[in-house]
């Protein structure tokens, strides 16, 4: 399982990363500072750098800058800056991408697979999967397949499908997935998330996503 080092002060951001990498099937550390980071490089062992610029203690340029005199780990520049003359600078420094916040998660993570095979760190024929009765979720390509039959989903449908068949046997409350997936950009009925069950549920066919009334929704542990 390839490692991700996120370097980013923001405690916010480092968890939604940090979370959305390991559902990925990343394992994923935290640095939330510069010093930390160059720290944490020389003492374990990473396949990828997910690198803030705008840094305490040094900043993301200067950590890239002693990262790059050891090694060529491929690293990618996440920021808030957008202008050229960061790009630039960035690009001198022989970064491996450069994303501008604020990102889409789906593509950040298409974006590390892609460096990740270009690297030679990533497995080319590897594919993160959720199997479940005759379901298989794929992680990499948004795609569900139900008796080898493919679908595609929209984004909130595969990202609710990933929470119930990640969290077995739990339940997840309507709550539980606006706050998870919407985060802070949802503003209105709770309900939508019953529409997006029921689309799931007519799309694949599917009748083991069961309704816990008057809470959420609930799929049985596979023993």
């Amino acid at each position: 399982m390839e490692r991700i080092l996120i370097v980013e002060d923001d405690f916010d951001i480092q968890e939604l990363l940090q979370n959305f990498l390991q559902e990925a099937g990343y394992q994923a550390a935290v640095a939330k500072d510069g010093v930390e980071a160059v720290s944490m490089f020389s003492k374990e062992r990473f396949d990828l750098i997910l690198l803030d610029i705008m840094l305490p203690k040094i900043d993301g340029f200067t950590v890239c800058e002693l990262i790059r005199r050891q090694s060529q780990i491929p690293i990618i520049m996440l920021t808030a800056l957008s202008g050229e003359e960061e790009q630039i600078r960035g690009l001198d420094l022989q970064v491996d991408d450069y994303i501008t916040k604020p990102f889409s998660m789906p593509v950040l993570v298409r974006k590390i697979a892609a460096v990740l095979r270009r690297s030679g760190q990533g497995q080319e024929e590897r594919h993160h999967t959720l199997v479940y009765r005759n379901l298989v979720l794929d992680l990499d390509s948004y795609l569900a397949a139900v008796d080898g039959r493919e679908y595609e989903l929209t984004q909130r449908e595969f990202e609710i499908l990933r929470e119930l068949l990640t969290h077995q046997g739990r339940v997840m409350t309507r709550q539980n997935l606006l706050d998870k997936l919407w985060r802070y950009d949802f503003y209105g009925d709770e309900r939508v998330v019953d529409t997006h069950i029921k689309n799931l549920r007519k799309k694949l066919e599917i009748d083991f996503i069961q309704t816990i009334r008057g809470v959420g929704y609930k799929i049985e542990k596979e023993n």
